[in-house]
């Protein structure tokens, strides 16, 4: 079968654990993901939402598979396009290691984004967002700020 396939890779100066975190933790994801709120309680068969700040669904699913601090998947669906709910589930797996040889605090993030479908609408959103996202989560980590502004 055929597959749509996202890949970002970007090295971070923190620790696994501190990256973990912000992967997980609400508030923190709001800060990097533009408002975004993410809820979990990031347990294998645990639902996954993320909500848009008026409450609208963005997009659901569930985790697959919660490895602290070293792997977390999550198998989502979008909600609020009707096109691109249509295509199906995605999987997005977040990799994180740490990257000695890099640096002494450096560490790896690689976010995988996969769907089953040849061509996927979402995929290709995705490509577009993931880089802003996870620039945005490196710059909050590294000096306390986010580097995009929130759209309005």
């Amino acid at each position: 079968m055929n597959k749509s396939t996202f890949v970002y890779v970007t090295y971070i100066r923190t620790t696994p654990e501190k990256l973990w975190s912000s992967l997980t933790t609400s508030e923190f994801i709001k800060q990097y993901w533009f408002g975004m709120d993410c809820i979990s309680d990031w347990q294998p068969g645990s639902p996954w939402k993320l909500v848009f700040s008026d409450g609208r669904v963005a997009d659901a699913g569930e985790i697959l598979e919660a490895n602290p601090p070293a792997r977390l998947v999550i198998k989502w669906q979008n909600q609020w396009n009707e096109e691109m709910k249509a295509e199906g589930h995605t999987v997005c797996t977040f990799e994180i290691e740490a990257a000695p040889d890099i640096g002494p605090k450096a560490v790896k993030l690689s976010v995988t984004h996969t769907m089953d479908r040849q061509d996927s609408k979402f995929i290709g959103a995705v490509s577009g967002g993931w880089p802003k996202i996870l620039s945005n989560l490196k710059s909050l980590l590294e000096t306390g700020e986010t580097v995009l502004a929130r759209s309005k």
